[in-house]
């Protein structure tokens, strides 16, 4: 079997899950679902991110030490992978000393090794937001265009990554598309960077400032965060022991990833891999941010919208088919309660629930065969040929990471079904009644199985003949 290695990005742990990190991992496991389904010996890896200067503050503020703060965050990220429904099969920790500290210190010990890694003193402007130096260029106004805060000027002797040496072949790959960034608009953005003339980058923090794994061989340094973060990927699947399982599924075929950490895993973490000797990732998949209301999301304004609140108002599948549906699968979207509700009522109430609702019922009056013994292909051309061309833009749609347009697809076949259903008027008993509520019936059966990497559960129940699938709210 052909392998397929996902990751969503990792978690920072300075702050509860908000649906910004539902999106990322509701997509990634609808690549994993659809790649399994067929046939890919599929590996989905998840986690959280728990090193930095920006956890140390978020924990003294909560009154508590780093380690205990960032077990009580892990632990809601982790919850998310059952409340989503996700089909993960690892979830890993940047703080895990077993797991992952074994990788980062092989990791900074071939780096160096290669001399790819050395000591000097620096100054510059550090962005706790971004846990990054920012230079003068980057700014707006004095501020980080990200965070929109002014970042603190920092003085102290770091080791440093050998950035530069590997920008120009990182360069060609991306223009090859061998590193392919996904959409376009993010790649020119990558190759932006490099004309920018980046410089390398500050690898280690000062040990009394900073929260994280000490440098091998200089317990006066601490190491930077997306020094320890980006090698989860590896560390997960076995790199500290070169294990059977990292040499099947490395490189990662995914990184689903959010805008704002374009630049470190699509330009330091291929340098990275490149020092190390280790391929690199085929596709990075970046989406934008969820805004509330035409508003930016913030705690300030009081608008994060919690994943397990709407889960626990919505219900699972309706909270994927909204993120999926309605936001843009690699631009900014905008979440609204009326807008959630609009969705849930005309696609999935009246839409596919009412679909599966009516063919259920009328086959349940008046097919005198079981469904089990239905035929499992219609040679209706019109349906044959709608069917085709839906498989067709589901499929082109999946590999090019548009999920909206996916689901489109679907929705245009149930709405081919509704038309169908009012031209043959099968409720009329009439001859020919048992072949239009076969044909619907084996139509519907597509349907779910082209919805279950994306509504798996409505699948599963529609497979059943569950109705009413989705209830109007």
């Amino acid at each position: 079997m052909k392998k397929f290695y996902i990751t969503t990005s990792i978690a920072y742990t300075n702050a509860p899950p908000h649906i910004g990190f539902a999106l990322e991992c509701i997509q990634a496991d609808v690549l994993a679902r659809y790649y399994k389904s067929l046939g890919r010996d599929v590996f989905f890896l998840t986690g959280t991110d728990e090193h930095g200067i920006k956890i140390a503050k978020a924990a003294k503020e909560a009154g508590k030490n780093p380690q205990e703060f960032v077990d009580e965050i892990s632990a809601k990220f982790k919850e998310l992978g059952p409340l989503l429904n996700l089909s993960n099969n690892d979830f890993i920790r940047t703080t895990d000393e077993k797991r992952h500290w074994p990788a980062v210190k092989k990791l900074w010990l071939k780096l160096k090794e290669n001399e790819d890694i050395y000591k000097k003193k620096y100054q510059g402007y550090y962005c706790s937001g971004c846990e990054a130096f920012i230079t003068d260029k980057e700014l707006i106004n004095g501020e980080c265009p990200n965070h929109k805060q002014k970042p603190e000027l920092i003085e102290e002797e770091n080791y440093f990554f050998k950035l530069k040496k590997y920008l120009p072949i990182i360069k060609k790959k991306i223009e090859k598309n061998e590193i392919k960034i996904i959409p376009e608009t993010r790649k020119n953005e990558v190759l932006g960077y490099i004309k920018t003339g980046l410089e390398d980058i500050s690898f280690s923090r000062a040990k009394e400032k900073y929260w994280g794994f000490l440098v091998p061989d200089d317990d006066s340094q601490i190491i930077y965060v997306w020094g320890d973060a980006l090698p989860n990927y590896i560390s997960a699947i076995g790199y500290a022991e070169e294990s059977d399982q990292f040499k099947k599924y490395w490189p990662t075929d995914v990184h689903c990833i959010g805008k704002d950490i374009l630049k470190f895993h699509a330009l330091i973490w291929p340098a990275m891999l490149l020092s190390l000797g280790l391929e690199l990732p085929k596709n990075i998949f970046v989406h934008g941010f969820i805004g509330v209301d035409g508003q930016k999301m913030s705690k300030s304004l009081g608008n994060v919208i919690d994943p397990f609140e709407l889960v626990k108002k919505y219900g699972t599948d309706p909270v994927r088919y909204y993120l999926l549906r309605e936001i843009p699968s690699s631009e900014d979207g905008d979440f609204s309660y009326e807008k959630f509700e609009q969705r849930y009522n005309s696609d999935l109430a009246n839409g596919i629930g009412n679909l599966v609702a009516r063919v259920s019922k009328m086959a349940e009056d008046q097919l005198k065969v079981q469904s089990s013994k239905l035929k499992t292909t219609t040679k209706n051309p019109k349906i044959k040929k709608e069917i085709e061309k839906t498989k067709n833009k589901y499929r082109t749609a999946l590999e090019e990471f548009k999920f909206n347009e996916a689901l489109k697809a679907i929705w245009d076949l149930i709405s081919f079904c509704d038309k169908y259903i009012e031209q043959t008027k099968p409720w009329e008993k009439k001859q020919g009644t048992d072949l239009v509520l076969s044909d619907l019936l084996l139509t519907i059966d597509i349907i779910a199985d082209l919805l279950e990497p994306f509504l798996p559960e409505t699948s599963k129940m529609i497979k059943k003949r569950t109705v009413p699938l989705f209830p109007k709210i």
